[in-house]
């Protein structure tokens, strides 16, 4: 097993006399390091697998992780190994030890369409980028550890009064609803453990190793999490790359890395330099680039992988120019290389910058895939619908019981529901099963209850009936008899956007006929068959022959042979609003991710004007650019530059279409 390890990633393994950080650089091999050290620990340290937590941040990671670490382990060794992101170990805690908070296990937890509509109706606004604020504000508050109090005391002017006040009603509505938030699952274990040490104490049995893949994206509360787990003692492994933190706007915290050796005295510090990823050129790019920041911990990725190509630069006239010169050059590439499409990724700043390479890529027949695109099952509207079927197929479940009441909204009030969340608490039934108990009724007027005692027996009718009947014909039915149609143009920002929302609705429902009637399947069965396709569609199911499209976050982990990084200017990256907030370095640090992903060719692109707001804008190509050695840089299009298809390029692509000719000549 060690002979496939480098020095560092070996020595990294096998430490087990204390807290490790292990500064991995890009490419360097870090999952590896985890997954053999999971085995390590097993085999030669003498822990058992259930007393193990590799902790990430996405479900993807985490999938991968578990699924290279059966590969080095028997199933009996790697029974009971916990391999999560800090969400779902967070939730896992919560629903073993709700009643120490005063929380049924079976809590609710709103995402973030449903925690938006209650601060909506907190702030007596639709107004959605309002809302959005608001709603990031409390996230970030929470990610800090700080509870509505401490910010209603440390406002600073009227709108961070309005945010703690929001925050303040928005916590109190939660709990009365015996329901979570996202934050909520890192934030609410932090303050089980600190309120009740003898809870802790089971879990620091229980928890015995920690691995922290991603590091240094860890927030405030994720890092006191971590403190706690880990005690005095101090057995993990951190693996991070202070170079690759592009997180802070939603409260990732690098200063978590210097706290570390703060924390912990005896903290051993090991570096991954090896880059098995990319070439020389690329890595000295990324290197010249990043030394521009000011180092936490100095570090130099190499490589072995040979010089490699030197990285183009295209300066284009326009973005219309641009998404047409990248698409061009991308099938001549292919064309000369003989590569597939899902060797190339178009990576950009925004998601506004898709949009015009999407339809150069349409034009030339070039199939695309975008990342980290929007489920049918995750619009809002189609989450709408779901919540009728959810809770006609599980009374029980609460998320879907405060959705279907709230939307459309039918005169249960704020007041009446907030009952009914603490009859339910102190009960410990669901919301559904406490609204027909007698006890909670008796406290509440009769033209309060009235409307949710019509909720429920609407409800209790629908379950009758879909058992029996279609299930499409069921839901235009239900729709009609909500009034969602009208709801959608009252309460949407343009007749177009409720138009196109009731469209999918109405796709929904013809799926539904569709499905209902190939697979004789009722409404219920259709609920638990389309539960079942959102678990899994984050899972891959096989490689598509397709150009990646998507956004430098979206990237970070993911490699490609050959990377295309537009809009390469002054604006965009870095981005203006991170300029004018002093945010240069964290640009900076998402310019090296964009470089990194590329494994054997980098082509930058910069328009010259662009249009914003409908005007045309003069623009200066990025100052990240500037930053890259001009020996591994070969500019086109530019006065003085190689025009954009060179004559050694054109005879070289005349060659290649003449040897292929001639082979099918031959052939």
């Amino acid at each position: 097993m060690s002979t496939l390890l480098n020095p560092p990633q070996r020595e990294a393994i096998h430490y087990l006399d204390g807290p490790l950080l292990v500064l991995a650089g890009a490419g360097s091999g870090k999952t590896r390091v985890i997954t053999f050290k999971i085995a390590h620990l097993i085999r030669e340290g003498g822990i058992s697998a259930r007393n193990i937590a590799a902790i990430t941040f996405t479900n993807k990671a985490a999938r991968e992780m578990m699924e290279r670490a059966a590969k080095l382990l028997s199933s009996e060794e790697i029974r009971g190994l916990t391999v999560s992101t800090f969400h779902s170990l967070g939730m896992q805690i919560l629903r073993q030890e709700a009643p120490h908070l005063g929380y049924k296990p079976q809590f609710s937890i709103l995402d973030a369409y449903d925690a938006g509509k209650i601060i909506s109706d907190i702030l007596k606004s639709t107004a959605k980028d309002e809302v959005r604020r608001v709603q990031s504000q409390i996230s970030l508050w929470k990610n800090d550890f700080k509870t509505p109090d401490q910010v209603l005391l440390d406002a600073g002017n009227e709108w961070e009064s309005v945010c703690a006040r929001t925050y303040l009603s928005y916590q109190a509505t939660l709990a009365a609803y015996q329901a979570v938030d996202f934050d909520d699952l890192i934030r609410l274990p932090v303050e089980l453990f600190e309120r009740f040490p003898e809870v802790l104490g089971k879990w620091q049995n229980k928890l015995r190793y920690l691995l922290l893949d991603e590091y240094q994206d860890t927030n405030t509360c994720q890092y006191r999490l971590v403190k706690l787990l880990t005690g005095v003692r101090g057995m993990f492994t951190a693996v991070g790359d202070d170079d690759q933190s592009i997180y802070a706007w939603r409260g990732a915290n690098m200063e978590n890395l210097r706290l570390l050796q703060q924390d912990f005295p005896k903290l051993k510090i090991i570096k991954l330099e090896q880059n098995y990823r990319s070439t020389v050129r690329i890595l000295r790019a990324a290197n010249s680039v990043i030394a521009n920041n000011p180092k936490l911990f100095e570090k130099q990725l190499w490589s072995e992988l040979g010089l490699g190509e030197p990285i183009h630069v295209v300066q284009c006239k326009d973005e219309e120019h641009e998404a047409e010169t990248v698409v061009q050059r991308l099938l001549a590439h292919k064309f000369e290389c003989r590569t597939d499409f899902k060797d190339y990724a178009i990576l950009y700043r925004g998601n506004y910058q898709a949009r015009i390479f999407e339809q150069a890529l349409r034009t030339h027949k070039v199939p695309y895939q975008m990342a980290g695109g929007q489920s049918f099952f995750d619009k809002p509207e189609i989450k709408d619908v779901l919540s009728y079927m959810r809770l006609v197929t599980n009374p029980d479940d609460d998320p879907a019981f405060i959705r279907a009441l709230t939307t459309p909204k039918r005169g249960v009030g704020a007041v009446t529901l907030e009952k009914l969340g603490a009859w339910a608490g102190q009960r410990q039934v669901s919301l559904f099963a406490a609204a027909h108990e007698t006890g909670f009724q008796s406290q509440v007027q009769a033209a309060q209850l009235e409307p949710l005692t019509q909720f429920c027996a609407f409800i209790d009718a629908l379950k009758m009936r879909a058992l029996r009947e279609g299930a499409g014909t069921l839901i235009l039915e239900m729709l009609g008899a909500i009034g969602y149609e009208a709801w959608l143009y009252d309460s949407e920002d343009s007749p177009r956007a409720a138009e196109n929302k009731w469209k999918n609705v109405l796709e929904l429902a013809a799926w539904l006929t569709r499905k209902g009637d190939e697979d004789n399947k009722n409404l219920i069965e259709l609920t638990q068959t389309i539960a079942l396709i959102t678990m899994l569609e984050g899972r891959d199911e096989g490689e598509v022959d397709a150009v990646k499209m998507s956004t430098l976050h979206a990237s970070k982990g993911l490699e490609y042979p050959h990377v295309f990084l537009v809009g390469c200017e002054e604006g965009i990256l870095p981005h203006s609003e991170s300029v004018d907030n002093g945010m240069v370095e964290e640009e900076r640090r998402l310019m090296y991710v964009g470089i990194t992903r590329a494994q054997r060719s980098l082509t930058l692109s910069y328009c010259v004007k662009r249009k914003r707001a409908g005007e045309w804008q003069f623009v200066d190509p990025s100052r990240f650019i500037s930053e890259i050695g001009e020996g591994d840089l070969r500019h086109f299009g530019r006065p003085g530059a190689e025009p954009l298809v060179s004559k050694q390029e054109g005879k070289s692509r005349l060659a290649n279409l003449s040897a292929l000719l001639d082979a099918k000549k031959r052939d």
